[in-house]
């Protein structure tokens, strides 16, 4: 099956509290993980919360990398969406997960723009995701 691009939806648990509050290191975790992956960096906004917690994404010309963290609970959710073949997401998603040093994650890929094979044309319909347990339609 082909498609536009990949969705990736991580959750990571149990990842290291003060990383997940430090702005910059963040920052550079979600830049460093676009490079890793093959992907050209557009440019990148993060804010940090009061009194904790980040968002940020990251714009790549293949799409963008988004990340918003909960220190409390130790807790990230990763977006990751590219489109080409030129770029690997799960190169990106598993260097997040090592530099967040995260005990434990959740994840599924959603393909996203899913072409007709007969004729090249996108497949209306819901999106094919990616599960533990195999492809399943929305």
């Amino acid at each position: 099956m082909r498609a536009l691009g990949k969705h990736l939806l991580a959750e990571l648990f149990g990842c290291d509290e003060g990383l997940l509050n430090d702005k910059e290191a963040i920052e550079k975790i979600m830049n460093d993980s676009a490079l890793v992956s093959g992907a050209t960096v557009v440019g990148s906004v993060f804010h940090l919360f009061n009194p904790h917690g980040i968002s940020g994404v990251v714009v790549i010309a293949e799409s963008h990398f988004a990340i918003h963290t909960w220190p409390e609970f130790r807790y990230a959710a990763v977006d990751i969406f590219t489109c080409g073949e030129d770029v690997d997401p799960w190169e990106a998603l598993n260097y997040i997960k090592k530099e967040l040093r995260a005990e434990s994650t959740s994840m599924v890929e959603i393909k996203r723009g899913e072409l007709n094979p007969e004729n090249g044309s996108l497949f209306p319909g819901p999106p094919l995701v990616m599960t533990e347990s195999g492809l399943l339609r929305l």
